[in-house]
């Protein structure tokens, strides 16, 4: 994963800090709304969206259940077409590939489509490492990397950012990495964009290698599938003499009859349109370019192997959880210190990275269990089972396990309860009238400890009625003949 990330503090830490933030608080809200609502405007046309769910979902089972089949149906079809495939293991040995395939070319600059796994492996540092400068094509990917940032959405990476923001860095950024931005700028949409229209042309006509992720690979025919808005993408996979994709293994769909499914529901999760306006496709190499195919394991197997979890490499990127989140829509996607931030990066990003960590620890905590992200995830992916389970698999983990045993021990049998209800009633005032120490320190921050009572309900309830267990609980006396001599 992003070395940029490592080091950084816990999500609740991250998380306490953003919600200082009002603009950001602000900045996020009315993105995330306003996507929502389109979102549920256009499923909502359609009377089928259950069905293409469950066959979405179907289908990618499918494709994890029989991977190994598929990648190498893949393999041989992209090389038929005249392409080549690379193998990668892991971030390092897909950084190691893609920066030689450059510097064969003789190139030190390269334009990229916006790609969520070549942000995972870090390709851009490794590039630099190498004197390869990468240049971002993708409106706010652009945003990103000129104010020297990081992506907070995985659909609108500068999500965090609005209007005003963003002239400011065109003004002072823009013209350290090519055509500088008009002194006039002004900070409405249209003239933003097409500040950055112009910018971007430049790098277009004069850059030779292009790199690229993709949203589908289609396994019987090896045709990568990309969907975009901008057709920045369709400049960067056509114009350049090189071309190079880094994949993830979980991107393959078996056939093209499949593809039907996801792009019906891929831009209507995602942006809320009923059909992306670029969809571009290619098949090996194409009209004299040579390309290049990376397959990208980087924990995907290990993943692959967790009954439960395996479920998170269902993902198609799409961002829905996202934007229904109350966590994310009010800390924002740098807390979750990941390029897969949102409910999909609090289970993705643990199982690709591991646990050891403490900001990986944290984030299967990120999340209130509400299930939105289920709801809206169009190839239901159920989201909180996997928190669920990634939380069992923490480092503390046993400590919880352990208070959860003596909890359930003592609630199992009366005779246990009563004993500690006792206890605790005369130990009552060594109880901490704020905070509690060690474990419970977290959930006191923001809570008051109730006060024990002297007496149980049970002890006040047998001195209260005298003893007499049977106040309060149903007459059971009449016989079952007089009752049924009622009822009929």
């Amino acid at each position: 994963m992003n070395t940029a990330f490592l080091g950084m503090p816990s999500f609740p830490r991250n998380a306490e800090k953003a919600l200082r933030d009002s603009q950001l608080r602000f900045n996020l809200r009315k993105a995330t709304h306003t996507i929502r609502a389109r979102r549920g405007a256009v499923v909502a046309e359609l009377a089928d969206w259950p069905e293409l769910r469950a066959a979405g979902r179907a289908i990618k089972d499918d494709v994890l259940c029989n991977l190994d089949r598929y990648l190498l149906q893949a393999e041989e079809a992209v090389t038929r077409a005249g392409g080549k495939v690379h193998w990668a293991s892991d971030a390092a040995e897909a950084d190691r590939i893609v920066t030689d395939l450059v510097k064969a070319t003789g190139e030190t600059r390269v334009m990229k489509v916006k790609s969520m796994a070549t942000q995972e492996i870090g390709l851009n540092e490794a590039l630099e490492r190498e004197g390869v400068t990468a240049y971002e094509t993708d409106l706010a990917e652009l945003i990103v990397q000129l104010g020297d940032d990081w992506p907070s959405h995985i659909l609108v990476p500068a999500i965090h950012r609005n209007r005003s923001e963003i002239r400011e860095i065109f003004l002072e950024h823009m013209a350290q990495w090519g055509r500088p931005a008009p002194d006039d700028l002004a900070d409405d949409p249209r003239t933003l964009a097409e500040a950055a229209r112009l910018h971007l042309r430049e790098r277009f006509l004069s850059t030779n290698v292009g790199i690229s992720g993709a949203n589908f690979l289609i396994a019987e025919t090896g045709t990568l599938v990309v969907l975009e808005s901008e057709g920045n993408g369709r400049m960067c996979l056509t114009l350049p003499r090189t071309l190079i994709s880094v994949v993830g293994i979980e991107k393959i769909l078996p056939t093209w009859r499949d593809l039907e499914v996801f792009l019906q529901l891929l831009p209507r999760s995602s942006t809320g349109e009923r059909m992306n306006p670029y969809t571009s496709m290619w098949t090996g190499a194409t009209e004299g370019q040579e390309f290049h195919l990376v397959l990208l394991d980087n924990g995907r197997t290990t993943v692959l192997a967790d009954e439960i979890g395996r479920q998170a490499l269902r993902c198609i990127r799409c961002s829905a959880c996202l934007n229904v989140c109350p966590v994310y829509e009010r800390v924002g996607g740098h807390a979750y210190g990941s390029v897969y931030p949102g409910p999909i990066g609090a289970i993705l990003t643990p199982q690709l990275r591991g646990m050891a960590s403490e900001l990986d620890a944290s984030l299967p905590y990120a999340s209130s269990l509400c299930g939105a992200c289920y709801d809206v995830c169009p190839v239901a992916i159920d989201i909180p089972e996997v928190l669920v389970h990634m939380r069992s698999k923490a480092p503390h983990a046993p400590a919880e396990r352990f208070g959860l045993g003596a909890a359930g021990w003592v609630l199992d049998r009366p005779v246990r309860l009563r004993g500690a209800q006792r206890v605790a009633g005369r130990l009552r005032g060594l109880v901490p009238k704020s905070h509690l120490p060690g474990p419970g320190a977290a959930w006191t921050a923001t809570r008051d400890v109730p006060d024990v009572p002297a007496e149980s309900f049970r002890d006040w309830w047998r001195r209260t009625q005298k003893g007499d267990e049977r106040v309060g609980r149903p007459d059971h006396s009449e016989s079952s003949e007089e009752v049924g001599g009622e009822l009929a």
